[in-house]
């Protein structure tokens, strides 16, 4: 019985039907909106298995991002306190007191280079990050693999074809996560040096703004790369030339799907702003909502989004490719009306025999 209950949880099961084809949604938006309610519980175990590959680099964020704001909450209190403030401070907030008398002063005197501390912890976590995310991009393509057939209305295994997707396409994903993971850190760097350069030549804003260019040209057009990847037939020169078209050439959507994952992190900064919500406790809220269903969710509204792009775009100009899966087409309404018409003509001459 046991066994029986956890091979549906993670299998799901497969007499279970989708959309009869009466019931094909006519618009991309019926289709997510009935495919997400259909796949909700789905994507939370998908999001959760996801999440595994995710650890290192969560891990990494929240111990880089609470050394960093706990430093800079005491050089706060450093510069407008004195020894004795801070210790009643903390005891009014019945907060222990970690640092002496001594080390306190010394940090006063010192003029704590909060810029110089931020920069260097950022590049050092940008540095660590790159190994955590280039691992992702195998299990990358197993998730974009099952989010896509599920926001068309396919049948999709949870683990098996997470799996099969992996095995059979984790070449490429590879390298476009090795890209994702160094490209902050080469970002940062180029940011920071040029940036320097500027302060004596204004020349240098120019390649300064290409650097942040790149970046972010980069991230708008990463988007379409895992699923074309797992889609079609293409090499990797292939995946990145497509990727860079469609970002750049539907720019408003890449840009609003972008600001769309952007959401959860959002709505944590504003939760710190302007109801004083403890950094680091709003990162862990926002770890937790991508274990749950944050990863799924927004795995399954690129693969909604980039289906549409693709049949817009690319599946017309393959012979034989299937276009507005998942949709009902005015063919299938004038299919059922022949349909119609023949069973009528049917019983027709089923009454004049019996005459």
């Amino acid at each position: 019985m046991f066994g029986r209950m956890m091979n549906n949880y993670y299998y799901g099961k497969s007499g279970k039907g989708d959309f009869r084809k009466d019931d094909l949604p006519e618009t991309r938006m019926q289709l997510f909106r009935d495919t997400l309610r259909t796949r909700l519980s789905g994507l939370c175990r998908l999001s959760m298995m996801y999440a595994l590959v995710w650890i290192p680099a969560m891990v990494v964020i929240l111990i880089y991002s609470g050394s960093m704001y706990s430093n800079l909450s005491l050089a706060a209190i450093v510069k407008e306190n004195d020894y004795a403030s801070y210790v009643q401070m903390a005891q009014d907030a019945k907060q222990e007191v970690n640092v002496t008398e001594e080390d306190y002063n010394k940090l006063r005197e010192a003029e704590f280079d909060v810029r110089g501390y931020l920069n260097q912890n950022l590049f050092t976590m940008l540095l660590i990050l790159f190994p955590c995310i280039a691992i992702t991009g195998p299990c990358t393509a197993g998730i974009s693999y099952v989010t896509r057939n599920w926001a068309r209305d396919e049948h999709a295994f949870i683990w098996t074809d997470f799996r099969d997707a992996v095995k059979a396409n984790w070449k490429i994903p590879l390298l476009l996560s090795t890209i994702t993971g160094a490209l902050p850190v080469l970002v940062y760097v180029g940011w920071t040096t040029y940036g320097q350069m500027a302060e004596n030549n204004a020349i240098m804003l120019i390649p300064r703004m290409l650097v942040l260019l790149v970046g972010i040209i980069w991230s708008l057009a990463v988007t379409y790369m895992h699923p074309l990847t797992i889609t079609y037939d293409l090499k990797a020169m292939g995946v990145l030339r497509n990727g860079m078209l469609l970002g750049i050439a539907r720019l408003p959507f890449s840009v609003g799907i972008r600001l769309l994952h952007c959401v959860p992190a959002l709505i944590a900064a504003g939760a710190v702003w302007f109801f004083g919500l403890d950094p680091v406790m709003a990162l862990v809220l926002i770890g937790a909502y991508y274990i749950i269903i944050g990863f799924g969710l927004s795995r399954f509204v690129t693969a909604s989004y980039t289906n549409a792009v693709f049949d817009r775009f690319i599946n017309p100009q393959i012979e034989g490719a299937k276009v507005n899966q998942g949709l009902r087409e005015k063919d299938d309404d004038e299919d059922e009306d022949a349909e119609d018409e023949e069973g009528g003509t049917e019983e027709e001459t089923a009454e004049k025999t019996e005459e």
